[in-house]
């Protein structure tokens, strides 16, 4: 650790980074009865703190490494954080990139000055383009997290947490995709406060630190979601799991909803927007103090690490944000196909906000109808209301925590097809680049027939689609090989009761 803090106090970030204002999170903190501040990372000239590690690790090159140029593998804010740190110092750069990257990423790294390199479809074939380039044409490469260099970069955002606030500090907590952030913050607050918790905070479906810190050594995750893709590392890196599984106090895991719910919080306090991964550690923040309640007194710190998001993400994060916050729930409620019916059902929902109603008419004696609600607090709410409903009847099921329904269902409902036999329903992840539907239609669609389809852009790489598809018990062996040759990511949803109530035959 002390070696660490050498490298921290001596690191070269601040000619191309700047020190970050922490704020205060006035309407949070009376939320939840805490002392709420946000580093504000954001306010980076690349919107992220990656342009720190960056910067520290290029500076400390020799002038002949400097002048040979350096490299690095990134799709997001690694490599503008390289490409404006080599621009400030006179170094030429190469950042290879998956030729799937969206061209408002390319753009932005070229207009730093890098020389841009698109190969491969993903980012493990972007990555060894670019160590083989490494050694073809002498260049450095700059590690985006497993770098002591890097990560006394990093460093440097605690350093400035400990000189902003000289108050007591319960608690900071940190986001993690690799570990370089947790590693270099931990260093630093753990060294002169260890009485401080430092809490790392990974996407829920892209949680490799945790894995790690349970199997005791680093594992690859099989997958990793993409909505919080600044933080989607299948593997923590081998020098920030060593520091992390020695100073960190612990991992949280956040979901999609839970990190939607953290963005509003930004935007409402600060009227700035937070990419996914850089409201990871302010929705970390939020379930600990859930957990913890009250605790010592001391402020809690979050860092709020870039701001690199989509504009048309907004929409879905909008959508998940009051669900995130507990302050939406979705029913499906089923009623007798009769007069009267509705206005009974309405009637038993009170006064609350109805979000959205979806029916439509299907012959026989009951309708499913799918409906969202605005609560108060619907942890606390949501039980009382189904215990209304099902004493009156309505059979009520919670879909609140259900992916497909949230995702898909909500905006299919009433498309039966009575009659179809066969029918097996997926979710899958399809990279958003030309030809990915033809080359999904060519592979399954000339064999088995497709049933139902839908898809929605939420600003990421990749897109979510739910297919239904006709697979006769025969097929189920060619289907699943098909299934593996075609290479998307899918989970099987046709048990899901989302489906059940709204879309099966």
């Amino acid at each position: 650790m002390t070696d660490y803090i050498r490298r921290i106090l001596d690191a070269r970030v601040y000619d191309a980074a700047v020190t970050t204002p922490l704020d205060p999170m006035p309407r949070l903190s009376a939320r939840l009865g805490r002392e709420v501040l946000l580093k504000r990372e954001d306010l980076q000239p690349v919107f992220s703190f990656k342009i720190r590690g960056a910067m520290n690790k290029i500076a400390r090159l020799s002038p002949e490494a400097r002048a040979a140029g350096v490299l690095c593998a990134s799709a997001g804010n690694h490599a503008q954080g390289v490409a404006l740190s080599a621009r400030q110092l006179g170094a030429q750069a190469v950042v290879v990139m998956p030729q799937t990257t969206p061209s408002i990423k390319v753009d932005a790294v070229r207009r730093h000055g890098a020389e841009v390199v698109l190969h491969g479809e993903t980012f493990d074939e972007a990555y060894a383009h670019a160590r083989a380039l490494e050694a073809e044409r002498g260049l450095t490469f700059v590690h985006p997290y497993d770098d002591p260099d890097v990560i006394a970069g990093q460093g440097t955002v605690g350093m400035e947490i400990l000189h902003q606030h000289t108050g007591p500090i319960e608690a900071v907590f940190v986001p993690i995709g690799g570990g370089g952030l947790a590693a270099g913050v931990a260093s630093y607050v753990k060294f002169l406060h260890p009485e401080t918790k430092v809490i790392g905070v990974e996407p829920a479906d892209a949680a490799s630190m945790k894995a790690a810190l349970a199997a005791g050594e680093r594992v690859i995750l099989d997958r990793v979601g993409l909505f919080a893709d600044g933080a989607a590392v299948r593997q923590a890196g081998e020098e920030t799991f060593r520091i992390c599984r020695e100073l960190l106090d612990g991992v949280l895991v956040a979901d999609t909803d839970e990190l939607c719910a953290a963005i509003k919080d930004i935007y409402e306090d600060q009227r700035v927007i937070a990419e996914p991964a850089g409201a990871l550690a302010l929705a970390g923040l939020k379930l600990w103090v859930a957990e913890h309640g009250g605790g010592r007194g001391g402020a809690l710190v979050a860092i709020h690490s870039g701001a690199n998001m989509n504009f048309d993400r907004l929409r879905h994060v909008a959508e998940r944000a009051e669900l995130g916050e507990a302050r939406e729930m979705l029913l499906a409620v089923t009623i007798p196909e009769e007069p009267g019916s509705y206005r009974r059902f309405v009637g038993l929902l009170g006064n609350r906000t109805v979000t959205e109603f979806n029916y439509r008419y299907a012959a026989g004696s009951e309708a499913h109808v799918f409906v969202g609600l605005t609560l108060n607090d619907a942890r606390r709410e949501k039980p009382v209301l189904i215990t209304a409903l099902e004493s009156q009847g309505y059979r009520t099921l919670d879909l609140s925590d259900n992916e497909t329904a949230k995702l898909h269902v909500r905006y299919m409902v009433g498309g039966r097809a009575a009659g179809l036999k066969d029918e097996r329903l997926f979710r899958f992840e399809f990279p958003e680049r030309p030809g990915a539907l033809l080359r999904f239609l060519e592979g399954v669609g000339r064999t088995w027939n497709i049933t139902a389809f839908h898809y929605r852009n939420h600003g990421a790489d990749y897109g979510r689609v739910l297919a239904g598809l006709q697979v006769p018990v025969a097929d189920d062996a060619a289907f699943a090989a098909r299934l593996r040759e075609l290479g998307y990511p899918f989970e099987e949803e046709t048990a899901n009761p989302a489906y059940k109530l709204f879309l099966a035959g």
